[in-house]
C-alpha cells in the first residue's frame, strides 16, 4: 500500500483534528491513542505531535479559537468603548447566538460528557483556564482603568466566565434545554460584569 503523503498547514491539522474528535466522542479520550489518530488521519504521530504537543489538545483544539477571539475583542473594539464593556458585549453576544463558547450549544453536549469522563481532559482544561487568563492579562496590561492590576481582572473574568460556562454545560448534560436556560444565563454574567466594574469604579474613586 503507498505510503500517504502527509501534509503541513492548517489542512492537516483540521484534519487531525476532526478524525480524533470523532474517535474520542466514539470510544472515550483515555481509550483512543495518538497512534490510533495518526493511523486514522494518514499521517505519522510525528505529525500529530507536530500540530498538537498534547494529545489533550488534540480535543480541546479550541482554546486556539478562544485566545484570538478574546486579543481582537480588545484590539479591535470600537473608539469610546472600554475593555471591559467589549468583553460583554462579545458574551451576550454569544450567549444570543448559542455560540459553543456559551456553553448552550446541545450539540456541544457529548463534547462536555468527554471531558468530564476523563481526568486529564480535566486537568487540561483547568490549565487552559490559566493560560487565557495570562493572554488576557497581557492584552490589559497597561490599561490604567484597571488600577495598575490589569492581570487580576483578567482572571476574576475568565474563572467567573469558565463557572457560568460549565454551570450551563451542566445542566444541558443533565437533559434541559439551552433555550429555557438562555435567560438565567444572561442574567449570571450580567452580575460577572456588574461585579467586575464595581471593582473598576473602586479604583477610580
Amino acid at each position: 500500500m503507498p505510503r500517504t503523503r502527509e501534509r503541513g498547514g492548517p489542512e492537516t491539522r483540521r484534519r487531525i483534528s476532526g478524525i480524533a474528535s470523532r474517535l474520542f466522542l466514539e470510544r472515550g479520550f483515555d481509550a483512543v491513542t495518538v497512534a490510533e489518530v495518526a493511523r486514522a488521519a494518514g499521517v505519522s504521530s510525528v505529525t500529530v505531535f507536530n500540530h498538537f504537543p498534547r494529545k489533550e489538545d488534540l480535543f480541546l483544539d479550541r482554546a486556539v479559537d478562544a485566545v484570538d477571539l478574546l486579543r481582537s475583542t480588545i484590539r479591535e473594539r470600537p473608539d469610546g468603548v472600554d475593555a471591559l464593556e467589549a468583553l460583554r458585549q462579545l458574551t451576550l453576544r454569544m450567549v444570543e447566538t448559542r455560540h459553543a463558547f456559551s456553553g448552550l450549544d446541545s450539540r456541544s453536549a457529548p463534547f462536555f460528557r468527554t471531558v468530564a469522563e476523563s481526568p486529564a481532559l480535566v486537568a487540561r482544561a483547568r490549565e487552559l483556564v490559566g493560560e487565557l487568563e495570562r493572554e488576557l492579562g497581557d492584552e490589559l496590561d497597561g490599561d490604567p482603568r484597571f488600577g495598575g492590576d490589569a492581570r487580576l481582572f483578567a482572571a476574576l473574568f475568565i474563572s467567573g466566565y469558565a463557572t457560568v460556562m460549565v454551570g450551563a454545560a451542566r445542566r444541558v448534560l443533565d437533559g434541559e434545554l439551552p433555550d429555557a436556560l438562555v435567560d438565567g444565563q444572561r442574567a449570571r454574567f450580567e452580575l460577572l460584569f456588574e461585579t467586575l466594574r464595581g471593582g473598576i469604579a473602586g479604583l477610580e474613586a
